[in-house]
């Protein structure tokens, strides 16, 4: 995936999933699309342009913050 990837405004990325028990989630292991969610900068990206609830968005900020804590996403721009 290219560094500087942009999305067009209907694109919709999504990463919440359901459990088996409907349960929706998301996987703070799934980096690829947890990167798709991050500017070329390293933000985290808002719910407009993510097209989530704020309960998706709450989840989404606590994967990111969750895989940057173990080392799998970068805090900065300088490794992406």
């Amino acid at each position: 995936m290219s560094r500087f990837t942009r999305f067009s405004p209907g694109q919709k990325i999504k990463v919440v999933k359901k459990s088996a028990s409907g349960v929706k989630y998301v996987d703070w292991k799934d980096i690829e699309n947890l990167r798709r969610m991050l500017s070329p900068n390293g933000k985290i990206y808002g719910r407009k342009r993510l097209s989530s609830s704020a309960r998706e968005q709450r989840m989404i900020a606590q994967a990111i913050k969750r895989a940057r804590y173990m080392g799998l996403l970068p805090y900065t721009s300088a490794t992406l």
